[in-house]
């Protein structure tokens, strides 16, 4: 083969890698798009839940230590000492079921919440000086026919701030238990993404929400 023949060959290889690279760039740039022309358009309307998918990955560790800060994704202490990753997916299903309760959305769509942290109060910290609830998920909705998702998967903080002392030990009398608040408290936040979607993105649990639990109104 000649040099002229190689160097012409080897500028219809880049040229066909270029257009294939152009091509494939165009169209998820085209699909990133449209998700985010379907997120704008949800954020106008509500959802109408067909089926809830709560998922607690194996994952994320657990600590039981009881330090002010124990290092780990999972940290509760508001059920008996037991399968932490199902107690904190029976919280999420029951907060949802709470959530749904009485609300009719236009859109239909599976909504499904995967946890990444659900990091609480230890003893120590809860009966000196308080902290908060650190709680974090990815939040997908999806189309109930085919699966896909209606709008890009966003992580929600879902955080509530937590008695400490003498407070915290009131509380439990009344019976606002670490449980209680944080279901309600979940509750709330899902009721917010369900009337409209995108209202809890990037946000912390707000003084309202958090107000309307400690006050003991109803959600």
């Amino acid at each position: 083969m000649t040099l002229f023949r190689r160097a012409f060959a080897l500028v219809l290889v880049l040229g066909l890698s270029a257009c294939g690279s152009y091509d494939l760039s165009t169209r998820n740039a085209s699909s990133d798009a449209a998700l985010q022309s379907a997120a704008a358009h949800l954020a106008q309307t509500s959802i109408n839940v067909v089926e809830t998918r709560i998922v607690v990955p194996r994952s994320l560790k657990v600590s039981e230590a009881n330090s002010y800060y124990p290092m780990g994704d999972i940290v509760w202490r508001g059920d008996a000492y037991g399968d932490r990753h199902a107690q904190l997916e029976a919280i999420l299903a029951e907060s949802m079921t709470i959530a749904r309760s009485g609300h009719k959305g236009s859109t239909p769509a599976v909504v499904e919440i995967t946890l990444k942290r659900f990091h609480s109060l230890t003893e120590k910290t809860r009966y000196s000086v308080g902290g908060v609830h650190s709680i974090r998920f990815d939040l997908t909705l999806r189309d109930p026919k085919t699966g896909a998702p209606l709008a890009p998967t966003r992580e929600i903080r879902a955080d509530l701030k937590e008695y400490g002392g003498d407070r915290a030990m009131e509380a439990e009398r009344q019976g606002l238990t670490q449980k209680l608040r944080v279901t309600r408290h979940l509750a709330n936040v899902f009721r917010s993404e369900l009337e409209q979607p995108g209202s809890m993105s990037g946000k912390r649990g707000t003084t309202q929400l958090v107000a309307g639990l400690e006050t003991g109104k109803p959600i």
